[in-house]
């Protein structure tokens, strides 16, 4: 079972709270997040409540510094967690160049490094998520901010925060080895 521990201060110091499922909001728990410990599974950190903001995928293992980790300055930069479930079936995805799923479109089942040299997409709006869950970076061969898909449908990346997107540079699927 996934689970994840949250410490208020920096090496797993102060007041703690575990959780192994969503939190859309830490501050009701404790009152900052300095660093963390992955006992089991994976869990999307996000710098915002409500699930907005930076991103930063973890795994097991322990992350002492947050502001290290997710790369932000603040000194309580984790504000909302989300759970992620391993999936075990086969992985599929759809990506629009346009906005409402309009213009060049391309069915995705595995990674992809570069979009813009597998697809010559300019750029990439939309998505529908069949099966699995993926990250997209902002850049070629999973580099820059990345944003965590789940199963559903994405009219246009604006509306859940990837406004600051220059474009989609890869995808990865969120597997057992990432």
């Amino acid at each position: 079972m996934s689970k994840i521990i949250f410490y208020e201060d920096k090496n797993f110091q102060g007041r703690s709270y575990e959780t192994s499922t969503d939190c859309s909001e830490l501050t009701s728990y404790l009152s900052r997040c300095n660093s963390c410990r992955v006992e089991n599974g994976f869990f999307m950190l996000y710098e915002h409540p409500n699930y907005m903001g930076h991103q930063m995928l973890v795994k097991r293992g322990e992350y002492p510094d947050n502001q290290r980790l997710m790369g932000v300055s603040t000194s309580d930069c984790i504000r909302s967690c989300r759970m992620i479930p391993m999936h075990r079936g086969q992985f599929r995805m759809r990506i629009y160049e346009k906005e409402n799923f309009g213009g060049q479109s391309h069915e995705l089942m595995d990674d992809c490094d570069s979009v813009q040299d597998r697809y010559r997409m300019s750029d990439c709006q939309s998505a529908q998520v069949m099966d699995g869950h993926w990250l997209m970076y902002e850049q070629p061969h999973y580099r820059g901010r990345m944003m965590y898909f789940r199963p559903g449908e994405y009219r246009n990346f604006k509306d859940i925060g990837m406004s600051p997107f220059n474009m989609i540079g890869s995808i990865r699927r969120i597997t057992d080895s990432c």
